[in-house]
């Protein structure tokens, strides 16, 4: 898929980045398979350009609500190809704890979990290696390749996504955003409104890194994804084996009522937790969806052999 300013045209093959540019490529590995698809491709075209010692693989890792063994099965995906692992989390309470400091769940709306527990921490990575580079004598801003698994098919939110695009940030100071910036300035000083186009976003560039992002399966359809996984020598999450069709927290808000029932019927000591908070902080783990209720559904049906895939 080839991109002309913000369209994409399906049936082209996505443009690849230079990979040489950059001194580290941040590959994010959740374990499941989208992920795996994605260490497989960037693997391939590493390989090609011969930057396989730039690659580090990070995990965010959820603790108790995430399935057990995920950062593990992270690991040894990464030990496959010989390639540094780094696991990071949020400093404090984990995100079950988390979601009771804050009295209510995440939601569609307002997915803190995934700025919190995900999207910050791997950030604090990105300024350790700018850190590893600077002292290794490396001159000027790091530049810095993050690498996600993310498919357009996934949800309409990530369907917008471009498969490469910069990283965007108020104090970036590369060509694209400092343009930008001086634009929203000038309509800040004058009490204007920023216009859309000035808008330079919260990415994780700055003045000491220039952070792409880079989306090599964005294009490809489930099938896509077996077909590079299967034959990789990669082992496939048990989740995957006992009907789940997406690895994300073991409750997500975003999952669909078949998979959050399959769920609570592998994992009914966490249901029974999240069961418990839900009681504690008086909120619902979804607005039209209990806890409680869900397990009710668990207990009284069969192991669902059909689950639904979802959005988000």
């Amino acid at each position: 898929m080839v991109s002309i300013g913000q369209i994409e045209f399906p049936g082209f093959a996505p443009e690849v980045p230079d990979l040489t540019r950059y001194r580290w490529i941040l590959a994010n590995l959740s374990g499941g398979k989208d992920s795996q698809a994605m260490l497989v491709e960037l693997m391939r075209h590493a390989r090609a350009a011969g930057v396989v010692d730039r690659i580090v693989v990070v995990h965010a890792d959820l603790g108790d609500a995430e399935w057990e063994g995920t950062a593990e099965l992270a690991a040894e995906h990464a030990a496959v190809y010989g390639l540094r692992f780094e696991v990071v989390a949020r400093t404090g309470a984990g995100l079950i704890d988390r979601i009771e400091e804050r009295g209510m769940f995440p939601s569609a709306d307002n997915r803190w979990c995934t700025s919190d527990f995900k999207r910050g921490p791997v950030r604090r990575l990105m300024t350790r290696l700018v850190r590893e580079a600077e002292a290794e004598g490396h001159p000027g801003r790091v530049h810095i390749l993050n690498v996600m698994g993310l498919r357009a098919d996934e949800s309409p939110a990530r369907r917008r996504l471009l498969s490469f695009s910069h990283d965007s940030a108020y104090t970036c100071p590369c060509s694209y955003c400092a343009p930008r910036r001086a634009i929203a300035d000038d309509h800040e000083a004058r009490g204007l409104p920023v216009p859309k186009h000035a808008k330079t976003g919260w990415g994780a560039s700055n003045t000491l890194r220039h952070v792409d992002t880079w989306l090599p399966v964005h294009t490809w359809s489930t099938s896509d994804v077996w077909a590079a996984v299967r034959p990789s020598g990669l082992r496939i999450h048990p989740a995957y084996q006992d009907g789940m069709p997406r690895l994300s927290c073991v409750f997500c808000v975003l999952a669909s009522r078949s998979a959050l029932v399959r769920a609570a019927q592998l994992r009914p000591e966490l249901a029974a937790r999240y069961a418990a908070l839900e009681e504690r902080i008086g909120h619902r783990f979804k607005a039209d969806l209990s806890m409680a209720e869900i397990i009710a559904e668990a207990e009284a049906s069969p192991a669902i052999a059909a689950v639904a895939c979802w959005q988000g």
